[in-house]
Parts: C-alpha cells; sequence; structure tokens
C-alpha cells in the first residue's frame, strides 16, 4: 500500500475507535419510517401542489438547468422564485444557488473585508466561508453580543462582518439577533444572519428569524438560507441589498462557476413558499410538539430544554452510545439525527430531533416513547 493510502487507513482507523465513521443508508421512496431526522419541518416535499408544480417544470425545462445562471442556467422559474423571495423577506434583491452550502460560501466571501467576528457554534458552511475570505477571522463565544462588540472595540476602523445562525442547526437554540444588531450597527458592522433554521418556523407569514427581531429589509444586514428545509427542496439563497446581490452575480464564484438549481426545484420551492406564508396552523403544530417532546424528555430525565424552532437537542453520553441509540431507534421504526464531532461543537453527542408537520400525532406520540426507551 503506498504511504498516502496507508495514511488514509490509519485516519480511518482512528476515526473507528473514537466512534466517529460515518456510513451512508439509502433509502427506498417509502420505507415507513417515522422522520424525526430530516429537515422537513412543514412536510412540504411531498405536497401535491409542490410536486405537481416541480413536475410541470420538469416536463418544460428537462431534468437540469443546462448551464450556469450566467450562461443558460437562469430561467423564468429561477426569476420567480427570486422575486416571490425578497419580497417575502422584505429585501431589496435575492439570489438563488445550487446549495445553501454555497449560498454561505458566496455571501461569507462576497461581504467580507479585512475582519470577520464569527459565532463558535457556526455551521460548516459559514466557517468555510469564513476561511476562504482571507479576512481576519476571531470567534466570538456562543450568542454573546457583548463578546462581539469586545471584539469589534479591538479592531477599530476594520471593515467588518459578524456572522452567526438565527437558530443553531444542532441544538435549535436562536441567536440574540435585535441585540447583535445593536452592536454591529452601532459600530458600523455587517450582520450576516444564515436563517435556515428559521424560515417558514418563525416570524410573520414564516419569514424567519430575522423578521421576527424587526430587521428585515435592514440596509446592514444580509440574509442567507436554504430552500432545503421548511420549503422541502434543495438550493440556497442569499437576500439583502440589491448592490450586494450585484455584486455577487459579477464576482462570486460559486455562483458564477456552478451549474444552476434545476428549474423544477426552483418551480417546487415557489410553489412551496405560497404555501409557507399561510401556513400559520403548521407553524401551531410544530409548537405544540415542542413542547410535548420537552415535557415527556424531560419527564424522562433528559436536559432538553424548549426548542427556538423545531430543532431539539438530545445529549448522549458519548460518540459511540449517541450512534446505538439512533440505531436501536431507527430499528424500531423512528429515525432520528445523531451528532457527533466534528458536527458537534463542543465535542459532545448528542441525537437530534426534527420535528415535522407532516408526522401524524399518534406516530409522533410513538416515536417519543421509543427514544426513551431506547436510551443508553
Amino acid at each position: 500500500m503506498t504511504g498516502w493510502l496507508a495514511a488514509l487507513e490509519r485516519s480511518a482507523r482512528a476515526r473507528a475507535k473514537a466512534g466517529l465513521t460515518r456510513v451512508l443508508r439509502p433509502r427506498p421512496a417509502a420505507d415507513g419510517v417515522v422522520d424525526l431526522a430530516g429537515n422537513d419541518y412543514l412536510g412540504l416535499a411531498v405536497h401535491p401542489a409542490v410536486v405537481a408544480a416541480a413536475a410541470s417544470a420538469l416536463s418544460e425545462y428537462g431534468l437540469g438547468a443546462t448551464g450556469s445562471r450566467l450562461v443558460r442556467g437562469s430561467t423564468e422559474a429561477h426569476a420567480t422564485l427570486e422575486s416571490d423571495l425578497a419580497e417575502w423577506l422584505g429585501a431589496e434583491q435575492a439570489l438563488v444557488f445550487s446549495s445553501g452550502y454555497l449560498a454561505n460560501l458566496g455571501a461569507v466571501r462576497g461581504l467580507a473585508g479585512s475582519y470577520v467576528v464569527s459565532d463558535a457554534y457556526n455551521h460548516a458552511s459559514l466557517i468555510d466561508g469564513c476561511k476562504l475570505s482571507g479576512a481576519d477571522v476571531v470567534i466570538a463565544p456562543h450568542a454573546d453580543p457583548a463578546a462581539v462588540a469586545a471584539l469589534l472595540d479591538a479592531a477599530p476602523g476594520r471593515n467588518a462582518v459578524v456572522v452567526t445562525e438565527s437558530v443553531f442547526s444542532v441544538d435549535g437554540d436562536l441567536a440574540p439577533l435585535a441585540a447583535l444588531h445593536e452592536v454591529t450597527s452601532a459600530r458600523g458592522a455587517l450582520l450576516l444572519v444564515d436563517d435556515a433554521h428559521a424560515i417558514g418556523v418563525l416570524g410573520p407569514s414564516g419569514a424567519g428569524a430575522v423578521a421576527a427581531a424587526g430587521l428585515a429589509g435592514k440596509p446592514d444586514v444580509v440574509v442567507t438560507a436554504t430552500l432545503s428545509k421548511s420549503l422541502g427542496g434543495a438550493g440556497g439563497f442569499v437576500a439583502g441589498p440589491a448592490s450586494f446581490v450585484h455584486h455577487l452575480i459579477d464576482t462570486g464564484r460559486t455562483f458564477i462557476y456552478d451549474t444552476a438549481l434545476p428549474p423544477a426545484m426552483a418551480a417546487g420551492a415557489s410553489a412551496a413558499l405560497r404555501i409557507v406564508r399561510d401556513a400559520d396552523d403548521l407553524r401551531a403544530r410544530l409548537s405544540s410538539r415542542a413542547a410535548l417532546a420537552v415535557s415527556r424528555l424531560g419527564a424522562a430525565g433528559f436536559a432538553v430544554t424548549s426548542p427556538a424552532a423545531a430543532v431539539l437537542s438530545v445529549p448522549a453520553p458519548g460518540p459511540e452510545a449517541a450512534v446505538a441509540w439512533a440505531a436501536d431507534c431507527r430499528d424500531r421504526g423512528i429515525a432520528v439525527g445523531c451528532f457527533r464531532p466534528p458536527s458537534t461543537p463542543d465535542g459532545s453527542s448528542r441525537l437530534r430531533l426534527t420535528l415535522n408537520a407532516g408526522v401524524s400525532d399518534v406516530d409522533f406520540a410513538r416515536a417519543l416513547d421509543v427514544i426513551v426507551e431506547c436510551a443508553p
């Protein structure tokens, strides 16, 4: 075995010993599992109107966009989605990318001047965007506006950007967005918010945590999100001042050099967005299920807190215990997320439950029972 292959084998053995091996598990279209692991918060991935819109666009445009957005990949479906997103979020303009990951890379790189303050618990896509930005990056303690203020004050005169999630993707807690904006606006810094886990769930008409905090349309706030959670599809977007969107069109490498989101996906996301705006009943269902989950799991002795949106974290004793717990749940027909380093920001392991309004009340109650019964 050559040297580099041997090094990979040693690395794989080390991951296995630490309980950090990952496994792909292909599933059929209908596997009968109660899904508390995916991100389809409002159950729209299989909504008839969403599927019909995507199917219609698929028959019109074909399988793919056939090129990057600046070549042949921009279609009327993309333009409609971008217009709908901007209007919904109260932003001047929105720009659709082929994934939320690429949207975050492009936004952070496009905004970053010389100094970036990044929350310690940020998603990997934001972290990677910071690395690619070429800026000086400092890590702020989690959800701590006072610490962010001190870091900005320590670098006066710098072209600064503060980067945070709104609802954090592992623990499900909510960033203090209004307080962070007070800090950034007082110091001439920009605030970039990844609103992926709040879009569709929080805010007026489901417009997200940024809107809920009263920051929609602020000229010093940029919002990113994915289409793969409450909208039930795939892709991502950046929304904010028109000048910044034009900057990304001219200079954003993850936009310019990537094949566009398939038009069928854009059309399906537009249909989902129209449903989401009037889905207060589904949002209420998520809220009641969050309360039920906290009550049931808390009564069983788990240290869980009320989730800000639809992400609930349940601590596990360690990575191997988390894997075994999730596997036992899966064997009993319940899919739950299993999060271990490096996905977890603090070195701990946990199950992550993502609430799904499309799951029946009976199945949801049974899922909570199974999680408790399978606990290590």
